[in-house]
């Protein structure tokens, strides 16, 4: 079992920065991936950044350019570093970690909110 725990969220203005946190316990396959999703009110969740193991990083377009995943590997840690924030970037933002051992293992934090103002 392997829980994940965010941190780091809030509000700020548009244009300003948050760095989220997701810190994982717990024993999880060496070979995952470990990635942010947000859900905005009304829509429904979509990916934003993921990141493995190995460093390979992929991004939505939208936030290209201004969002920054990375991993300790040896903390189990990733953090989500978020510049030049947006309107629509509102969203509560979810860590997620997965991997395969025979079947998906798939599992999610509880989420922290992250507000950007006009």
């Amino acid at each position: 079992q392997v829980q994940l725990v965010e941190s780091g969220g809030g509000l700020v203005q548009a244009g300003g920065s948050l760095r989220l946190s997701c810190a994982a316990s717990g024993t999880m396959f060496s070979t995952n991936t470990m990635g942010w999703y947000r859900q905005a009110p009304g829509k429904q969740r979509e990916l934003v950044a993921t990141i493995t193991n190995g460093g390979t990083t992929t991004y939505i377009d939208s936030v290209k350019g201004r969002f920054t995943i990375s991993r300790d590997n040896a903390k189990n840690t990733i953090d989500l570093q978020m510049n030049n924030l947006k309107p629509e970037d509102t969203a509560v933002y979810y860590c997620n970690a997965k991997y395969y051992s025979i079947r998906l293992y798939d599992y999610w934090g509880q989420g922290t909110q992250v507000t950007v103002s006009s």
